[in-house]
């Protein structure tokens, strides 16, 4: 038996849901909304977080690469890779948790965020980030490539609306993350374990190249490229997962997210301004940006 067939045979002996490695399927997943495209080992289609545990452990015993997948819905080849996908956008998609008083949710990886939005706005709440793709991406991608949308001006991209996050990392351990004190940390730190090793591992790296993330970094609000470093700042209080919004699974597998939820606009109004060129725009975006407009978006004619 090759390893590729023991791969298959143990994730179907562990893994209640699907675990589909035909040609089909492969063909399917091999490309999202970009142009790329990269055939995966095979799909894992999980009923639950128990069979994503199951999954990512029987992965690591054969050394295979896992991609976390949402709605498939990126522009960038975010969610192509040969590597064992596991897409949580059929079955992990339930709102577990909506909480108006405190303006918290709480979800699992595959919900869509216009299913979130919707229960969301019976309080006369809303998710701020708004990606054109809104009726079909997941949270678990936005988390994944830290979107933001024409309503992001609302507040802010993914990361400033992300509270908490339940990780599994690629070794098994399974745990919360989110802003952590500098007491805490050292508490942490000092319990040892594999948690204690990671946390000292991220402080370590804070303290080596904090400098150079504080001078370097553009101080500018759609910064969604490369990893959020500035996020383990003890100014930013080293919050563990705000620093892996933006990660694109390539550091742990989000099994569910505490999410911030803001007051929805009650009222809406489209303005269109026309400008001579696309240089003139740019130059009035700071003066409109002093009305604090709920979105914008910019496009030219010839």
């Amino acid at each position: 038996m090759s390893a590729y067939d023991r791969l298959t045979a143990d994730l179907r002996g562990a893994v209640r849901g699907e675990v589909r490695f035909d040609a089909g399927t492969k063909a399917m997943y091999s490309t999202t909304g970009s142009n790329y495209r990269q055939v995966p080992i095979g799909v894992v289609i999980p009923l639950d977080t128990a069979d994503v545990v199951a999954a990512v452990e029987v992965c690591r015993a054969h050394e295979a690469p896992v991609l976390p997948r949402g709605g498939g819905t990126s522009l960038a080849g975010q969610s192509c890779n040969v590597a064992v996908v596991v897409d949580m956008s059929k079955n992990m998609r339930g709102l577990l948790e909506l909480d108006p008083e405190r303006r918290r949710a709480r979800v699992e990886p595959g919900i869509v965020l216009d299913f979130l939005r919707d229960a969301a706005e019976e309080h006369g709440l809303t998710f701020a980030p708004d990606p054109s793709t809104h009726k079909a991406c997941t949270l678990g991608g936005m988390i994944g490539n830290n979107s933001c949308g024409v309503h992001s001006l609302l507040s802010g991209k993914t990361v400033e609306n992300v509270e908490s996050l339940e990780i599994l990392t690629y070794d098994g351990l399974r745990l919360t993350v989110g802003a952590t004190s500098e007491d805490e940390l050292a508490r942490i730190v000092a319990g040892g374990g594999r948690r204690g090793e990671i946390y000292h591992a991220l402080r370590a790296l804070r303290d080596e190249v904090g400098h150079l993330v504080r001078e370097r970094y553009p101080q500018i609000p759609r910064r969604v490229s490369g990893y959020n470093l500035d996020e383990l700042l003890e100014e930013r209080g080293f919050d563990v997962a705000k620093a892996l919004v933006g990660t694109e699974g390539t550091c742990v597998t989000v099994l569910e997210a505490t999410l911030r939820l803001v007051p929805s606009p009650p009222y809406r109004s489209l303005m269109v301004l026309g400008f001579e060129d696309v240089y003139a725009a740019a130059d009035a975006v700071p003066a409109v940006l002093e009305h604090r407009p709920r979105g914008s978006r910019a496009s030219t004619t010839s």
